[in-house]
């Protein structure tokens, strides 16, 4: 299949859910979170898609492995944030074990599509 959209790349879709599990985990958190960890959670999340959207739009190579590389980051982050949630117990065993899951198989999939643009 060829790509014609950043719609149609597993990786962006997979982002896409993983926005959609952090805004239904944060939903849970206490409300002195609100404007603290769930809110960075969210925008850190959001960030994991977002970058990989406008990277594939840029149309350059150079530039949209640039996207990946921070969508990675966004992908290390959200990671970090969800540690702290667990230790505060804003996150249960299994919301952390899912989120661990989803970010670990985002990161391979980022990995493989930036060594694909290498060539």
């Amino acid at each position: 299949m060829k790509i014609k959209n950043y719609k149609d790349l597993d990786v962006w879709k997979k982002g896409i859910e993983i926005v959609d599990f952090a805004y239904d985990m944060t939903s849970r958190f206490p409300s002195e979170e609100k404007f603290g960890l769930a809110s960075h959670m969210r925008k850190t999340a959001v960030s994991i898609p977002s970058n990989i959207a406008e990277g594939f739009l840029r149309r350059n190579s150079k530039e949209y492995r640039q996207f990946l590389y921070v969508s990675l980051g966004s992908c290390g982050e959200l990671e970090t944030q969800s540690i702290i949630a667990k230790r505060r117990s804003y996150l249960s065993d299994e919301g952390f074990v899912k989120l661990e899951d989803m970010l670990d198989h985002e990161l391979k999939m980022l990995m493989n599509l930036i060594k694909s643009l290498r060539v």
